[in-house]
């Protein structure tokens, strides 16, 4: 019986390119599983092999060619793929998979919401008035059967909802993702459906995370301009078995970097 399940969460901002960090973090960290966002590639190119060497036979994936894309892969068997559409884009930033878990199982949603451009007015800014779109979308999916199970709703939410997900909030209050429009609607997709915020269960308010720093500043860990904008949602029959979270903060520093670092998630029943 598996009641134990690693969960890890990475916009890896390209596999392919990427892979060779991605094949260090499998080695030092092993996951269970592995939730990736903004993988860049179509379907028939992701690298299953690279993933099955590394011990990761179950591979679900919803790629798209330069663009979003979403992939999971597990060292547990896979069931029940689903691939949801929102807004009617045609984009892949939705993944859901179910993962053996106490004897059942555990849903898995991954998740990759638009960032929203740099104007936050979705009077002018198609992209911003997407994000808000999307986020509305998925108030009114996720609750109900969705969270009437034991899941878990992890990726890149591109929000950072708290005054401390950010370096500076008031210098970032008309910066898109953290914005007010934005972090209020974030909270209603959260409490709508009833979700626990697992790493603020474990990390206090007041207490600065961050999981993004931008490629732009010269020494990303010294400046420390930093937003959480990945997260790990936690359903109500699963909040007692959450054991921990943590920010793989040094994987920004790795060599040909993501602009985020993996997100690691504990379990045990």
């Amino acid at each position: 019986m598996t009641n134990r399940l690693k969960l890890v969460t990475w916009n890896i901002n390209s596999v392919r390119l990427r892979m060779p960090i991605v094949e260090r973090l499998l080695a030092e960290v092993q996951p269970d599983v592995l939730c990736l966002q903004e993988t860049k590639c179509p379907d028939a190119n992701f690298p299953e092999k690279a993933f099955k060497a590394a011990g990761y036979d179950h591979i679900a994936i919803n790629g798209q060619k330069g663009y979003h894309g979403i992939a999971t892969v597990s060292r547990l068997p896979l069931s029940n793929v689903e691939k949801r559409e929102f807004c009617n884009m045609g984009d892949s930033r939705h993944l859901a998979v179910d993962v053996p878990f106490n004897g059942s199982s555990v849903r898995v949603h991954n998740f990759y919401v638009p960032a929203g451009g740099d104007e936050p007015d979705p009077a002018i800014n198609d992209k911003f008035d997407h994000k808000l779109k999307f986020m509305a979308e998925m108030k009114d999916w996720l609750q109900g059967a969705e969270t009437a199970r034991p899941a878990v709703l992890v990726g890149d939410l591109n929000v950072a909802p708290y005054e401390h997900d950010v370096w500076s909030h008031k210098q970032l209050l008309k910066v898109v993702s953290h914005t007010p429009v934005e972090t209020d609607l974030f909270e209603e997709v959260r409490e709508t459906g009833k979700w626990l915020d697992a790493m603020r269960q474990f990390t206090p308010m007041d207490e600065k995370i961050y999981t993004w720093w931008s490629y732009r500043a010269k020494d990303w860990s010294k400046a420390d301009k930093g937003r959480r904008l990945d997260h790990v949602w936690v359903s109500d029959p699963l909040k007692g078995a959450i054991r921990s979270t943590s920010v793989l903060r040094e994987a920004r520093g790795w060599e040909k970097p993501s602009d985020h670092a993996p997100v690691i998630a504990e379990f045990e029943a």
